[in-house]
């Protein structure tokens, strides 16, 4: 399990890498869990941070004691091939030593200190391929991922053809991109089997496309054999979009010995199904050498599976919240009048993996990179005003906040980093609120957040006003998926995270700029450069 903690909500305000893990409420609960569970748990690390506040160590020195106090058992090298010897050598030195896994295809002078490393988008041909890596070092772990592919039997195939692993992803930075059921299912049966053969899978001869009878090639079947102590695997996949029946095969068994099928749970096989994009396991077991332990639950376990051929993509929808309406109040005098009606607004942002409101930003294709990637985009919108709307002409200030605090003893669900940053000019905006405390704050004075359209709307009439220091403005935009929050921050800040294309935008920004922010909650969204201003609706009487 590995804990992305920063991106893509680093750059918002001062903390680092380091801070992010820091600030969570209850982290070290969550990872003893995960350890009483046999669950391995990693933290991210980002070699692009150089822009947030710099802490008094180097990186490598700030990495080993946070792996060493929350008991870490791993680091991925995120964008990287592999460590420095000084990064190396310090997590080697941490308490557990660390497992290093990178990003991306890792030399083989380096397989010796990197234990783990991605096969990201591996280039397979029609007949499986073999990862070299792998094949260099059979301890070395690789992790087969397409992130934003919502078809994921290439990988699952070259997976259990290389006898290597999967990284499951299903939401890509607050963009969701869930496996279908088919793949699941395929999933379920690979790692039931290497796992309960995997002395056989790290340690056995293998010998890649070996074992296919000329029937089975031609079908677009292959076959991987490995072989220790007795035991033969024939890891077995089927390129084709049709269920194929026989014997995958070339030889027949030796003199008493006996063929299992480990993926469906069938012993005595002398004919599989290979499902369409799937695969199947077949365990030859020599005559007098013992079962290995674990095979009749591992039989029993799949026979009782149901695999499954749906591979429809299970679509999630992030849909708007809308509040509970407040009692209403008036708006005051100086406030921005947006009138109702039908609207084309231009909404301008930059183009990151978290993309804009619904869907991937990319499907099927390899990882983008610039120019598709972190570039200014504009899209045009129509969007509803539903009748006419006050909108503050400034935000609301920490004098008002704090009116609101002694008047009506709020206290926030979650206190973490409530009102962090919040500046001690009465006249300077708020800061350090969740978008719950704005909701609680605009309720109690019988108004409401404006959405991000009436933001920009009001922003580019007369009477609009920033306080100083320029923050972002929380909107009423919330959006769930039922895995991701998120909402669209507008106005821009004063502060700027530099160094980094990976950070999240700063700087004054201009009304069209929306800021898609996703909300991790437990008060981590709270920023010393985010506050919200109100708006109201406005009746016809009060109109005129």
């Amino acid at each position: 399990m590995v804990l992305w903690h920063a991106y893509p909500v680093i750059g918002i305000d001062d903390r680092n890498q380091f801070d992010f893990y820091r600030d969570v409420p209850g982290l070290q609960a969550v990872i003893d869990r995960f350890h009483e569970r046999g669950i391995r748990v990693f933290v991210d690390y980002n070699p692009w941070d150089i822009g947030t506040r710099r802490p008094d160590r180097p990186d490598a020195e700030e990495l080993a004691d946070l792996v060493t106090r929350f008991g870490i058992d791993g680091v991925f090298l995120d964008t990287m091939k592999e460590g420095d010897s000084t990064l190396v050598e310090a997590l080697l030195g941490a308490t557990p030593p660390q497992v290093l896994e990178g990003e991306s295809r890792v030399p083989n002078q380096r397989i010796q200190d990197h234990q783990l490393s991605w096969a990201q988008w591996f280039a397979d041909s029609p007949a499986p391929g073999v990862m070299r890596a792998h094949w260099f070092e059979r301890r070395h772990m690789m992790h087969g991922v397409r992130r934003w592919n919502r078809d994921h039997s290439d990988e699952l195939q070259a997976a259990w053809m290389n006898g290597t692993g999967i990284l499951v992803w299903d939401a890509v930075f607050g963009v969701w991109v869930g496996w279908n059921r088919r793949d699941d299912s395929t999933l379920r049966r690979m790692l039931r089997a290497q796992r309960a053969l995997s002395e056989v899978f790290v340690s056995g001869e293998w010998a890649p496309l070996d074992g296919a009878s000329p029937e089975a090639i031609a079908a677009g079947v292959y076959v991987s054999r490995w072989t220790l102590d007795g035991l033969t695997v024939w890891t077995v996949v089927n390129r084709r979009t049709e269920d194929w029946v026989g014997d995958p095969l070339e030889t027949p068994p030796a003199k008493g010995a006996v063929r299992h099928d480990v993926t469906a749970g069938i012993r005595n096989v002398s004919s599989v199904t290979v499902p369409a994009r799937g695969l199947v396991g077949i365990l030859e077991i020599a005559a007098g050498a013992p079962e290995p332990g674990g095979l009749d639950a591992l039989l029993r376990t799949g026979a009782a599976d149901t695999i499954s051929a749906d591979a429809t993509f299970p679509a999630r929808e992030a849909v708007r919240v809308v509040p509970a309406s407040a009692p209403a109040g008036s708006p005051p005098p100086g406030a921005v009048l947006v009138e109702g009606g039908d609207v084309d607004l231009e909404v301008t942002f930059r183009r990151r993996e978290t993309g804009l409101y619904q869907g991937a930003p990319y499907v099927e294709e390899w990882k983008p990179l610039p120019p598709r990637l972190h570039d200014d985009r504009r899209q045009l919108l129509t969007v509803s005003v539903r009748g006419t709307v006050a909108v503050a002409a400034r935000e609301v200030s920490v004098a008002e906040f704090r009116e609101f605090l002694n008047a009506g003893g709020y206290r926030p669900r979650v206190a973490h980093r409530f009102l962090v940053g919040a500046a001690e000019d009465d006249d300077a905006p708020v800061t350090g609120v969740s978008l719950e405390d704005a909701r609680a704050f605009a309720s109690w004075v019988g108004a409401r957040l404006p959405d991000e359209f009436e933001w920009q709307l009001a922003a580019s009439r007369p009477g609009f006003e920033r306080r100083s220091p320029a923050v972002w403005n929380l909107t009423e935009s919330e959006h769930v998926d039922g895995i991701t929050r998120f909402v669209m921050l507008k106005g821009g800040a004063s502060h700027v995270s530099i160094g980094s294309d990976w950070y999240v935008d700063g700087g004054i920004r201009e009304p069209a700029f929306s800021l898609k922010f996703l909300l991790p909650g437990l008060g981590i969204d709270r920023s010393p450069n985010i506050g919200f201003r109100l708006a109201w609706d406005v009746t016809e009487q009060a109109t005129r």
